[in-house]
């Protein structure tokens, strides 16, 4: 494949139903009279975007000068043909498998087998086999780097996430993602916190109201905040932040449905649950440690919100082997 080529590939539809069930919000028909339309993207299913992401991952590889992988070229017999296995090198939770698979697909122009040999939210061991791919050894060499970019990214986040899911467990807490995802990545970033076991907060700005400090501030208070947006968004969901006790109730009686708690100990988690008695969600969040993390559920909160799953987990050890 030639990055310069203009054409917009339909993978098979096996991994094309599975890079649509890698989910985001869509464009509505009817945006409101602030839209802001140039920073609308034009997709109508999911695998669209996913396709533009690997396409414009390859194309960091193969741009610049003869726009093809010099060294692979110069040294690997254009009609060899070889099998590369995908394999994990350290314990984790997979995700991200459909999105490797692709980046062959469309580096190999579709002459390849693949056979999978784990799913997205499997653990894995080191050693394990994920995946073999069979195709020209050119393709598979050019496709590796970036096919294990996306990979051990998601697997990384995967990993993390199910580690925060496995220390509440028995609590009835659920962990929960944010928007602090790497720029253009944000529906694999929440995929993979999906394929970890955690599931997801809002998408984006447009799906759900969210009242944070400097909303209250240009609002003028909780309440206010609240009602302007139920009168003009009544059909979305609305979380409030909150940074003392004291906010709580006025955020209860102007209508919030969530509320984050921002930087409470484990005893003021306490005393706003028995407060809150169920009238609405509850969702802690602010520096949050896994060391504390089971504390922190067992105050009765519904939600522990760890941005550092998509902004701080390190990658999953992944590696390609030609066999």
């Amino acid at each position: 494949m030639t990055t310069h080529e203009d054409r917009s590939p339909s993978p098979p539809p096996a991994l094309k139903e599975e890079l649509d069930a890698i989910t985001f919000p869509l464009a509505g028909t009817e945006p409101a009279p602030e839209a802001r339309a140039g920073f609308t993207l034009p997709w109508t299913a999911p695998h669209q975007s996913h396709v533009d992401t690997v396409r414009r991952a390859l194309a960091e590889d193969l741009t610049a000068g003869p726009r093809i992988d010099v060294t692979t070229v110069a040294t690997t017999p254009a009609d060899q043909l070889s099998t590369a296995q995908v394999v994990a090198r350290a314990a984790g939770t997979v995700s991200g498998l459909p999105l490797a698979e692709l980046t062959f697909w469309l580096v190999a122009d579709e002459a390849l087998q693949v056979v999978r040999s784990a799913e997205d939210g499997d653990a894995v061991e080191r050693g394990d086999v994920l995946m073999s791919v069979t195709a020209r050894t050119r393709d598979l060499l050019t496709a590796e780097r970036t096919a294990l970019n996306l990979l051990t990214h998601m697997s990384g986040i995967a990993t993390a996430t199910r580690t925060w899911v496995d220390a509440v467990s028995g609590t009835g807490a659920r962990i929960r993602d944010s928007r602090k995802t790497r720029p253009g990545l944000r529906a694999l970033d929440k995929y993979a916190v999906r394929c970890g076991g955690g599931v997801n907060h809002r998408y984006c700005l447009s799906d759900a109201g969210l009242i944070k400090d400097n909303h209250v501030v240009a609002a003028g208070g909780v309440g206010a905040a609240v009602r302007a947006i139920r009168e003009r968004f009544p059909e979305l969901p609305l979380e409030v932040e909150v940074d003392r006790i004291d906010q709580i109730e006025e955020a209860l009686e102007a209508g919030a449905e969530e509320i984050l708690l921002d930087n409470f100990t484990v005893e003021q988690l306490r005393e706003a649950v028995e407060l809150v008695g169920g009238r609405a969600c509850l969702e802690s969040s602010g520096g949050l440690s896994l060391e504390d993390a089971a504390s922190v559920a067992r105050t009765g909160v519904d939600h522990l919100a760890v941005g550092a799953l998509t902004h701080s987990s390190p990658a999953l050890d992944i590696a390609v082997d030609l066999l």
